[in-house]
């Protein structure tokens, strides 16, 4: 399943996510992953969650890149449950116009590989009208 977060900065967003994932740590069967742009919430996440920064990933560039990246982690860790992508458009100069095409690769692997997806989307609703949300929670 794939949930999105969607809103201008500021909405509060990543607190949510933040929220959403302190708390689904308690029941997870699985490992839970939190993907952002820094190190600024390392503490404020609970300690079970692995925390990636992508600040550390400095080649990771376009949607490609970060989908293969995603990838990646998948195949190191057959036991992820869910990933939370905070801010998706600050991590690889992801823009508006590519988050159609990126929200549906995120909802094949979703669907391949049984993993939930969590992310943000720093945009208002109405500027994502290409975006095919069948199949997404829109949480917001």
């Amino acid at each position: 399943m794939v949930k999105v977060l969607v809103g201008n900065k500021g909405t509060g967003k990543t607190k949510k996510m933040i929220e959403l994932a302190n708390d689904a740590v308690e029941t997870a069967k699985g490992d839970i992953i939190f993907i952002n742009k820094n190190t600024r919430l390392i503490y404020d996440l609970h300690y079970k969650i692995r925390v990636i920064c992508m600040d550390d990933f400095v080649h990771v560039t376009n949607e490609d890149e970060y989908i293969g990246f995603i990838f990646g982690i998948l195949s190191s860790n057959s036991d992820i449950e869910t990933i939370y992508l905070d801010g998706v458009m600050r991590h690889a100069d992801i823009e508006v116009e590519h988050i159609p095409s990126f929200v549906y690769k995120i909802k094949d692997i979703s669907n391949d590989y049984g993993i939930d997806f969590v992310m943000s989307i720093s945009a208002e609703l109405e500027d994502l009208v290409n975006v095919d949300f069948e199949g997404i929670e829109v949480l917001n």
